[in-house]
């Protein structure tokens, strides 16, 4: 059986943005603005959807959301229950040393994905 997360408790705000992509972990750029984060960045939240002409997007804030992850040659994937997590400069979250916790509650190992609460 396959559970799924997807959008429980979710909000979202809408933001001007430039350059991010449906499903990216971004980060608060400027006021009412966000950007792509780069690599160990703390984020605010994913771009849920985009305007048609890309400068303006939703972003959750809050709730459960499914991100990609990447490992570091020296690291490990993100681990179930309260983890730290920040941007890996892709779109997606890595663990980290320090930073924000997350409540991680599915991690896909195969898919290289994680479903965390924002």
């Amino acid at each position: 059986m396959k559970l799924s997360y997807e959008g429980i408790g979710q909000w979202a705000a809408t933001f001007a943005c430039s350059g991010v992509s449906e499903g990216e972990m971004v980060k608060l750029s400027a006021n009412g603005t966000v950007a792509g984060c780069g690599d160990g960045d703390g984020f605010c939240g994913m771009v849920l959807s985009l305007s048609r002409g890309g400068d303006a997007c939703a972003v959750a804030l809050g709730g459960m959301v499914t991100a990609g992850y990447t490992v570091e040659t020296d690291g490990a994937a993100p681990s179930l229950g309260w983890a730290t997590l920040a941007s890996d400069g892709s779109g997606g979250v890595k663990a980290a040393a320090s930073g924000r916790s997350y409540l991680v509650v599915d991690v896909d190992t195969s898919a290289k994905t994680v479903t965390f609460a924002l």
